[in-house]
């Protein structure tokens, strides 16, 4: 069996610096780390081949973003599972085979995760995947243990291996195979919202993925674009109804879509008062930027084939959250997803 361990680099020395030693240490037995470099301007590369020369590192020669940068790498690669890992991420020891002898356990886990806890705060856990990613039924995604920016403290709750909606991308575990089937992750995505969509893919094909606690990593976070940040209020808005428009079914779309529209125009709103014209105006032009790439998403729909898929929470968490003040995950209603299949890791 053969696990390349994959690091999108993009002006990241700081963070290889930091964390490429622990990820070397923690994983060499097991797997083959590499880098993909997004044509880095900071010296990563060079600091790279002085301080590390027999790490294989992928060049490319301009800045694909994360979809496109992971797409073109990996193809590049030839394993049996690939590890899509963030350069900002502290692994811990052990962290690679829990997950792989459970996805070995069963051939239709294409996708896993392990437990996020924040490198600031490491008894907490980290708002980009925590103990899982789901979404509600109108497309928001959340997790256990993070829900919006309420972030909360690991104690044990969720130490169960399940069924997951999606697994996050700053350490997703995949099948080689499954990954390049379904053709990767969706290039016109750049950034942001692209593993929702690759894991949403998997499951109307069929696949499931899982979370897995027996592994864990530490995150720092937003280490690409800041927290706040007017591009990725766009890239989050656009990727959002491109990935509800390319694998919703069709009797959703129209009921999901009308409501959405007031919600985002709401939030458009809220962006106007709390944080100037810069988001308010990210919302406009995301919403410009989907309806004009209809015609495209309109030929990926036809080839992913949406159909009922298990672990979408049938509510809203934007009413739950905001309105019923529900910040914890174990507060939510645990009858409220859709699970045909019954999918648990048993």
């Amino acid at each position: 069996m053969k696990i390349a361990v994959v690091i999108l680099n993009w002006n990241g020395k700081s963070f290889l610096e930091r964390f490429l030693p622990n990820v070397l240490a923690c994983s060499s037995q097991e797997a083959e780390v590499i880098i993909a470099d997004n044509a880095s301007t900071d010296g990563s590369v060079e600091w790279l081949e002085a301080q590390h020369p027999g790490i294989r590192v992928i060049q490319h020669e301009r800045n694909h973003g994360f979809a496109t940068g992971y797409n073109l790498a990996l193809r590049q690669i030839e394993a049996d599972y690939y590890i899509l890992l963030n350069s900002d991420i502290e692994v811990s020891p052990d962290w690679i085979m829990p997950v792989i002898r459970m996805m070995e356990s069963d051939p239709r886990i294409a996708a896993a995760q392990p437990k996020l806890r924040s490198w600031h705060e490491r008894h907490m856990f980290e708002y980009a995947g925590a103990a899982g990613g789901f979404i509600d039924k109108y497309g928001y995604p959340f997790c256990r243990g993070r829900i919006f920016m309420s972030l909360e403290e690991d104690h044990g709750q969720y130490n169960d291996m399940i069924d997951i909606f999606w697994a996050t991308g700053a350490c997703m575990f995949v099948r080689a195979e499954v990954y390049h089937k379904l053709g990767g992750l969706d290039d016109d995505f750049f950034a942001h919202m692209e593993e929702i969509d690759f894991c949403w893919r998997l499951k109307n094909a069929g696949y499931r993925v899982v979370y897995c606690p027996d592994s864990m990593v530490y995150h720092i976070g937003g280490g690409t674009l800041p927290k706040s940040s007017s591009r990725k209020t766009y890239l989050n808005f656009r990727n959002n109804f491109s990935l509800l428009y390319k694998n919703l079914p069709s009797d959703q779309l129209f009921r999901v879509f009308s409501v959405r529209l007031i919600l985002d125009a709401v939030a458009g709103l809220r962006f106007l008062i709390d944080s100037g014209w810069g988001d308010f105006a990210a919302v406009i032009k995301a919403h410009l930027s989907f309806y004009r790439s209809l015609p495209q998403l309109r030929k990926k729909r036809r080839a992913v084939h949406p159909k009922e898929v298990g672990q979408i929470y049938q509510r809203s968490i934007v009413f739950d959250h905001y309105l019923k003040r529900r910040s914890r995950y174990s507060e939510l209603d645990n009858q409220a997803y859709r699970d045909p299949d019954q999918d648990l890791v048993k």
